[in-house]
């Protein structure tokens, strides 16, 4: 594969993935995207709860697959390794987009807050969560854990080597802060 079209590729993924993350944002607080968690093709009970935790399992396998050393041996083979991170948030985006396009919302109520009060610490809750994971990515090297760091040194033809980690800001009170998040 060509540096450039390396290049181009990676900054489609991440484009891609930019938009699932926003998509994100609107699906959880079930604004301003057409399709939030809260609606959709409803069904019973148990047929939305086993649709969306295999939605949610089918996310956790390919992260938790696809993030360790012996598959990503075997994955750049097949692919460069200048896109081997790139592909890898590409796949993650493709999923979230499935899981948000098959997500089933749960009939009736779970929980419901009504003093306003408690809504806006709950909003204040969600809208922190977002901003603690964005930081986070940031914190670790936003443009290496989204692929664009690789092809771009692939384009300028240095060598890679990974980003020393450093326990600083959220990292140095909590072990993962994106899950926290």
């Amino acid at each position: 594969m060509g540096k450039l079209l390396a290049l181009i590729f990676g900054v489609v993924s991440y484009a891609i993935f930019f938009g699932s993350f926003l998509y994100w944002i609107g699906f959880v607080s079930n604004m301003i995207v057409p399709k939030g968690i809260d609606s959709g093709v409803e069904t019973a009970t148990a047929t939305a709860l086993i649709i969306n935790l295999a939605l949610l399992a089918l996310f956790g396998v390919q992260h938790t697959v696809m993030a360790r050393p012996g598959f990503k041996e075997g994955w750049t083979r097949v692919v460069p390794k200048s896109i081997e991170r790139s592909t890898y948030v590409l796949l993650s985006s493709a999923i979230l987009i499935l899981l948000y396009w098959q997500w089933r919302p749960m009939p009736g109520v779970i929980w419901e807050v009504e003093a306003a009060w408690a809504q806006s610490l709950l909003w204040a809750v969600l809208f922190g969560g977002i901003l603690i994971v964005l930081l986070s990515t940031f914190i670790i090297d936003h443009f290496d854990l989204f692929g664009l760091r690789q092809v771009w040194l692939n384009l300028r033809e240095k060598a890679y080597s990974h980003p020393g980690f450093k326990v600083t800001f959220f990292y140095k009170f909590v072990r993962h802060p994106l899950y926290v998040g």
